[in-house]
């Protein structure tokens, strides 16, 4: 296969498997998508969907958010993990959006960027998921996808992103984020892997990926 129509076979896989797209995060707005994602990193979207209630029920909104103190915040998001840094991230960036931008979300990556504990992947999936303006944040699934599929070096998320961009149409970019998502996480895990499950890397999948999956199998 060339790589376009490798590029080719990945979107038509994706959209067979998921024609229709959940999003991970729970939220009813761009402020709590925006706080759903700040909590997510380094745990599971499961356990944030499980804690953001608990928090969104004290305060959902920023001027509500800045009446909890720091160490409030800290106590309803611990199960999370990191909630000392998270905590004062969601009370600084809540208190920047009252000051800066009349309590709303900018739909702007330099403004979600300049707000405390907010970084281009956390902008890239306010932009994508809550504005629709195209974006493609890299996750450890996708990452691990395109490396597997060779389509990016692995050599890091930032590379991922533009060989991802470089790659795939740009009005397919907030679909096909979540839909690679969704399906490392059914079909091609980290742990766990069955490569007979996995139809696109059993198809379309660098040499030395499946080499070494086949070696590893065979023992």
């Amino acid at each position: 296969m060339t790589k376009a129509e490798k590029v080719q076979f990945v979107i038509d896989t994706l959209n067979n498997l998921y024609p229709t797209i959940p999003v991970p995060l729970d939220h009813k707005d761009p402020y709590t998508l925006l706080i759903a994602v700040l909590m997510s990193a380094q745990s599971t979207d499961v356990r944030v969907n499980q804690i953001t209630p608990l928090l969104f029920e004290r305060a959902d909104n920023p001027y509500d958010m800045v009446k909890l103190s720091v160490e409030e915040i800290r106590e309803i998001i611990k199960p999370v993990g990191l909630s000392p840094m998270k905590a004062k991230g969601i009370y600084g960036l809540s208190k920047i959006l009252i000051e800066k931008h009349n309590g709303q979300v900018p739909a702007s990556f330099e403004d979600l960027e300049a707000l405390p504990a907010v970084g281009h992947k956390t902008a890239s999936v306010v932009m994508s998921q809550a504005f629709g303006i195209p974006a493609f944040p890299v996750d450890t699934h996708i990452h691990r996808l395109m490396y597997r599929w060779g389509l990016s070096n692995g050599k890091n998320v930032e590379q991922t992103e533009k060989d991802a961009k470089r790659l795939f149409p740009r009005e397919l970019w907030n679909d096909l984020h979540l839909q690679i998502i969704w399906y490392g996480r059914e079909y091609s895990p980290a742990r766990g892997w069955n490569l007979e499950k996995d139809i696109i890397t059993k198809t379309i999948g660098r040499k030395s990926v499946l080499d070494a999956y086949n070696k590893k199998t065979s023992r």
